[in-house]
């Protein structure tokens, strides 16, 4: 049976690290206009780049050129863009494998950190689309999802999200290893798991925890838990993050926030923590004066601490705002912590650790 020999074209190492950045950006699909953005040079550029590529691989076409990138292990199916590798790397010296991973923070100013130090996330429009990753929890979203959340109703002239997302591969790639934090599928995109720590994860962890330890009758671990919890919180949600997804995460996020300072203020009262727990509430009172759970919350602190008149300046307080600013009287809840507190019922106000 006849043989017949086969040739074997050149390989992507044969290719300039400006070339190989260029053939796997074809490899994921990015037209030229996106290639340009995301390496800062005229489309021209890339143009000249893409002709040399061809040349140098003996490829006919653009299609070519995408299927060699697959073929040539720049890009892999699913996953994105990878960079190239001189040959197997151990997994022993990978970043994710040594369990380094980026950390990613969404409980305050958006940043990301790898081994202690800061990533240049760029401008805020990309900061937004990671942001939406990070707090999708390892969720896919979709690339309409991404236009909806983080451009709103002036969606941009081009298809921007995926220029967006490259260059984040690009940053978050850290530690050597060829893995991307970002994974793209037909579905849309997510962060890959296992790749990055995410503080909303942490302390959504941590919240449950406590409450695992305040069922198992240890409510100060609970309260030690909750402590740690809010730590995470660390000044303005997103901070200045654009678009609806942003807005509506920091209602949320403020809202949980809130919600777990509850828990663990109440887990103290019970606790006969009062003196403790005092400062922290009326931070939270000035920030939220009309939360009237907040404002019972502080009465009944107030009085476990000694203070029934602070307490029921407290309820005037409250009062006041509440006709001033919604027009309504104090709620049922509210009324009758003011009552206990006039005719001091410790075992209504739950406070039988004085």
């Amino acid at each position: 049976m006849p043989t017949t020999a086969t040739t074997r074209r050149p390989s992507a190492a044969t290719l300039g690290h400006e070339e190989r950045e260029v053939l796997h950006a074809v490899g994921c699909g990015l037209r030229d206009d996106e290639i340009a953005a995301a390496l800062a040079v005229s489309e021209a550029a890339v143009a000249g780049r893409i002709a040399r590529i061809l040349g140098k691989l003996g490829l006919r076409d653009r299609a070519a050129a995408i299927v060699h990138a697959f073929d040539c292990g720049l890009v892999a199916p699913g996953r994105g863009p990878r960079p190239p590798v001189a040959g197997p790397v151990p997994r022993s010296s990978a970043g994710r494998a040594a369990g380094a991973k980026v950390q990613i923070s969404v409980l305050g100013p958006l940043r990301a950190r790898y081994d202690g130090r800061s990533l240049d996330l760029g401008h805020l429009r990309q900061q937004a689309v990671l942001a939406a990753l990070a707090l999708r929890g390892g969720r896919t979203v979709s690339q309409q999802e991404l236009l909806d959340g983080v451009w709103g109703s002036e969606p941009p002239f081009s298809n921007v999200v995926p220029v967006h997302v490259y260059r984040l591969r690009k940053t978050l790639r850290v530690g050597g290893g060829p893995d991307a934090v970002i994974e793209h599928d037909r579905c849309g995109y997510r962060l890959a798991p296992g790749a990055a720590e995410v503080d909303l994860a942490r302390m959504e962890g941590l919240v449950t925890e406590a409450g695992t330890a305040h069922r198992a009758g240890d409510p100060a671990e609970a309260v030690r838990l909750c402590s740690q919890a809010l730590d995470l919180f660390r000044g303005e949600l997103l901070a200045g993050l654009p678009g609806p997804l942003a807005e509506l995460e920091r209602l949320r996020l403020t809202e949980r926030r809130i919600a777990v300072a509850q828990r663990k203020l109440e887990w103290q009262l019970r606790l006969g923590r009062h003196c403790e727990a005092i400062a922290e509430l009326f931070a939270l009172s000035t920030e939220h004066p009309l939360n009237e759970l907040v404002a019972a919350m502080l009465m009944r602190a107030l009085y476990g601490s000694g203070r029934q008149a602070d307490a029921l300046a407290v309820f005037d307080r409250a009062r006041r705002r509440l006709a001033a600013d919604l027009g309504v009287p104090p709620s049922r809840m509210l009324r009758r912590t003011f009552q206990m507190v006039l005719r001091g019922d410790e075992a209504g106000l739950g406070l039988t650790g004085r």
